[in-house]
């Protein structure tokens, strides 16, 4: 389930290209090792986000907990909130995106499609039919204390009867999104659009003033959509006010691929614009967050025709590309390996994003009753939410015949 979060109070130098596999080794490559590692630190990422909604920050969730939080824990979870989400969710966006070119050319429109529902639909409907209410049970334990608790086999019949399952997809929303993409991609492919073509044409990073122009068409397009549609607002479950940045971004994930533009960002680039993004970043949010009386006037930030919304949508669009490039130059220069434990926690990642939210609502109602700062609940909800789901994907999910071959 997508978490609408107040953003802030809930919120070219030329130098020599990384050398890394030639276009043709690149076309045929199925795993890269450091992409995989991006993967599963930003599933772990969503985990820990979706702990933050439970204790500390508004938004839609199964289960929360209403607690009076400090000035300094709020500043805590809505800073974690904000600048997690302005990469976090972009990141998978254009890693599925920069292996899209790839798998259509080597299967073809329709088999690519179809196998693109095979593993992205039948997920999504394993959790909109079984995940979903079923965690929707057990969050509402809390939620309706004092009145009758009814079976799940009621709760089940209500959900599927009212329509509420059309919109039951929770964190699904991600593979219902990459389902849209692909095939808009497939699409332009099939139309002969140039523009999306695979072909090898291996050139330069783009430089700092096509990436300042892509940002802003981030920030202004994320401004516009949030007039209509602030944060916190959804469609089917679906929050378009953060769509800009996850189109932009899979679109340019197929053009990294096209361009090898994996291989030809340079270590002093991605360095550069991430330090710029993690050193003023914080400075410009604080500032916004005083003089944009975001304690008073929240909701001048998540839309409308507000200064305010202006400004955090062109701050997450420049934290999100700044911060993105900087992570992917660190992991394909540092963590371009995997030992027993990374690949273990990359095979098993996808079987965490769809299990997680079921896991961690069972694990923090069962917490429910411990008195303890929101902050360390969090903490112990995190470790054992990550641990627990990654133990049971390894040995119980994942060796389901049925599920074995989607996950």
């Amino acid at each position: 389930m997508q978490t609408p979060i107040m953003p802030l109070l809930a919120p070219s130098i030329t130098t020599t290209p990384h050398a890394g596999p030639s276009a043709g080794a690149r076309a045929h490559a199925l795993r890269l090792p450091f992409i995989d590692n991006l993967r599963w630190v930003m599933i772990v990422l969503v985990v820990a986000m979706h702990a933050a909604v439970t204790y500390g920050i508004p938004g839609l969730w199964y289960y929360t907990e209403t607690a009076s939080l400090s000035r300094g824990e709020q500043l805590f979870f809505y800073a974690f909130a904000f600048f997690t989400k302005t990469f976090r969710m972009g990141i998978l966006f254009f890693i599925a995106g920069y292996f899209v070119p790839g798998a259509y050319d080597r299967k073809g429109a329709g088999p690519y499609l179809r196998d693109r529902a095979y593993r992205l639909g039948l997920p999504t409907l394993l959790f909109m039919l079984i995940l979903s209410p079923l965690t929707g049970w057990l969050g509402g334990w809390h939620r309706i204390a004092g009145s009758p608790l009814h079976s799940f086999g009621h709760e089940y019949k209500h959900y599927l009867l009212s329509g509420t399952f059309l919109s039951g997809f929770g964190p699904l929303w991600f593979c219902v999104l990459l389902l849209l993409f692909s095939g808009i991609y497939v699409a332009c492919r099939e139309l002969g659009l140039t523009l999306t073509s695979s072909a090898s044409a291996p050139r330069n990073f783009p430089g700092a003033g096509v990436l300042l122009i892509f940002i802003a068409l981030i920030g202004v397009c994320t401004f516009g959509v949030r007039v209509s549609w602030p944060i916190g607002t959804a469609f089917f479950n679906l929050q378009l006010g953060y769509f800009p940045q996850y189109i932009a971004f899979f679109f340019a994930g197929t053009l990294a691929w096209r361009h090898d533009w994996m291989n030809t960002l340079t270590t002093s680039a991605g360095k550069r614009w991430g330090l710029i993004a993690l050193m003023a970043g914080p400075l410009v949010w604080i500032a916004l967050l005083f003089t944009g009386d975001a304690f008073n006037t929240p909701s001048f930030f998540i839309g409308g025709w507000h200064w305010q919304s202006l400004a955090i949508s062109f701050l997450e669009a420049i934290l999100g590309v700044g911060i993105s490039l900087g992570i992917i130059a660190v992991f394909r220069d540092r963590f371009n390996r995997q030992g027993p434990r990374a690949a273990f926690l990359s095979a098993n990642s996808f079987a965490v994003y769809v299990f997680h939210a079921t896991i961690l609502v069972a694990l923090t109602r069962a917490m429910a009753g411990w008195q303890a700062p929101p902050l360390l609940k969090f903490a112990v909800a995190v470790v054992l939410a990550v641990t627990l789901t990654y133990i049971l994907a390894a040995t119980l999910f994942r060796r389901i015949p049925l599920l074995k071959k989607i996950l």
